[in-house]
């Protein structure tokens, strides 16, 4: 059973930088596309980026320019840099098994909240 442990969550201000990491375990993680979502206060679960196998990356539009998506399969580990917060980009981040909606919204962890102040 996979097991996704998130961390490095915190509180920033507008503009700021954080690197969200999640330990990964219980599955052999480099034959899998992990990503993250995340779900703001009193909205819905909202899809932010995708890394495959080969690590190509692919990102929502709100995220695409300031957040960078990384993995590194000898640590069993996935990364989320965030760049140029804003203060919509408050929310619990979940790290997340799979490349399609249904499996990342359904194979995700406990979370990180972050939290962007003006």
């Amino acid at each position: 059973q996979v097991q996704l442990v998130e961390s490095g969550g915190g509180s920033m201000q507008a503009g700021g930088s954080l690197r969200l990491s999640c330990a990964v375990s219980g599955t052999t993680y480099k034959w899998f596309c992990m990503g993250w979502v995340r779900q703001a206060p009193g909205k819905g679960l909202e899809w932010v980026s995708t890394i495959s196998t080969d690590s190509s990356t692919v990102y929502a539009d709100s995220g695409k320019g300031r957040f960078t998506i990384s993995r590194d399969n000898a640590k069993n580990t996935l990364y989320l840099q965030l760049n140029s917060l804003k203060t919509e980009d408050t929310a619990m981040y979940y790290c997340a098994k799979g490349s399609s909606w249904q499996t990342l919204s359904s194979n995700r962890g406990q979370g990180t909240q972050v939290t962007v102040s003006s």
